[in-house]
C-alpha cells in the first residue's frame, strides 16, 4: 500500500511566526510553497503526487493569497476527503497585545488596515479566521515563544521520523587562498611541519595514507588532535539545543593541500559516528589548476 502524501497547511494570524514556521519545515525535509493560492493547491497536490519523489509537503496561506477566505474552507474540504493525502492544519496565533508589539517594532502596518489602527486589523483577521482554528489540528500560540523554541515546537509536532536536522561540514582549505567566508570555527594547523617540503610526499595530498601516517607522527600532532576533538564533542551539543542547523569547522594549513586534509578526514570522520557529517576539501584542486595554467 502506498504511503500518503503528508500534506501540512500552515495558517494563522499575521505577524504569529509563519516565516519561523517556513524555515522549520525547510530544515525538517518538507518541499515547501510560501503564499499558495488555495484554487491551485488541489491541482499542485495532483502533480506532486503524479511525481511521486516528494513524500512531505507544507503549504503557506493568509490573507495574502487572493480570494483567501473564500477559497479556503471549501479548499480544505477537498482536501480532507483526498485517499492519499494525510491533512494537518498548523494554526499560529498570539495575543493582540503581543501581535501589536510585533508590528510596532517593524514598523508595518497590519494588511487589514494599511491606514488604520493595526489593532483594529488584528481583531478583523481573528474574527475572519475563527472558522479555519476551529479546523486546526494543531494550534501554538506564539506570544511567549522565541525563534527557537518554536522551531522546536515544530520539530516536536511534525519530525514523525525524529531523525536529527542538525549536521556539521567539515572543510579543509588554504590560508593563501583566504579564510572560508561561512565557517563558524577555525583550526590553524599551519603548526605542524609541512609535507610539502619531503619530495616523495610533495605531490600527494592530506587523502593520501603516506600524508596522513606523517601529519600524525609528528610530536604532539596526536595530543593537539586528541584535545581538538574533545573540545569539538563538547560543543557540539550546545549548538544543536540552541536551534542551529548546521555547524561549519574549516581547518586551514598554507596551501590546502596535505595537513588541513588529513585533520579534516579524521575529524569527520570521529564526529561521523554521533552526527551527520558532510567533508570538502575547498582547495585541493587548486595545484592542478596552477600546474595546468604553467
Amino acid at each position: 500500500m502506498a504511503k500518503k502524501l503528508q500534506v501540512v497547511i500552515v495558517t494563522g494570524m499575521s505577524g504569529a511566526g509563519k516565516t519561523v514556521a517556513v524555515q522549520s519545515f525547510e530544515d525538517l525535509g518538507y518541499f515547501v510553497v510560501d503564499n499558495m493560492l488555495p484554487n491551485l493547491m488541489v491541482r499542485f497536490l495532483d502533480i506532486i503526487e503524479e511525481d511521486g519523489d516528494i513524500s512531505k509537503v507544507a503549504l503557506v496561506m493568509d490573507l495574502r493569497s487572493k480570494g483567501f477566505y473564500d477559497l479556503v474552507v471549501p479548499t480544505l474540504d477537498k482536501l480532507k476527503n483526498r485517499p492519499d493525502t494525510a491533512l494537518q492544519i498548523l494554526f499560529l496565533e498570539a495575543s493582540d497585545e503581543e501581535l501589536v508589539s510585533r508590528y510596532k517594532e517593524t514598523r508595518r502596518a497590519h494588511p487589514l488596515a494599511p491606514q488604520g489602527r493595526v489593532l483594529s486589523g488584528i481583531i478583523k483577521e481573528r474574527d475572519m479566521l475563527s472558522e479555519i482554528r476551529d479546523r486546526a489540528t494543531i494550534t501554538i500560540d506564539t506570544s511567549n515563544l522565541t525563534p527557537r523554541s518554536l522551531r522546536q515546537r515544530i520539530g516536536e509536532f511534525f519530525n514523525q521520523d525524529h531523525a536529527t536536522t542538525f549536521h556539521v561540514e567539515v572543510m579543509s582549505f588554504g590560508f593563501k587562498y583566504g579564510l572560508p567566508l561561512d565557517a563558524d570555527i577555525v583550526m590553524d594547523v599551519r603548526f605542524l611541519p609541512n609535507p610539502y617540503y619531503i619530495p616523495e610526499l610533495k605531490a600527494l595530498t592530506g587523502e593520501d595514507q603516506p600524508v596522513r601516517d606523517y601529519v600524525f607522527a609528528q610530536p604532539r600532532a596526536q595530543q593537539f588532535y586528541d584535545q581538538f576533538k574533545s573540545l569539538i564533542l563538547n560543543i557540539l551539543p550546545g549548538y544543536v539545543k540552541e536551534g542551529k542547523t548546521n555547524l561549519t569547522i574549516a581547518i586551514g594549513c598554507t596551501g590546502g593541500q596535505h595537513r588541513s586534509v588529513a585533520i579534516a578526514n579524521q575529524i569527520a570522520q570521529d564526529v561521523r559516528e554521533q552526527y551527520v557529517v558532510n567533508v570538502t576539501h575547498r582547495d585541493v584542486a587548486k595545484r592542478k589548476e596552477t600546474t595546468n595554467r604553467s
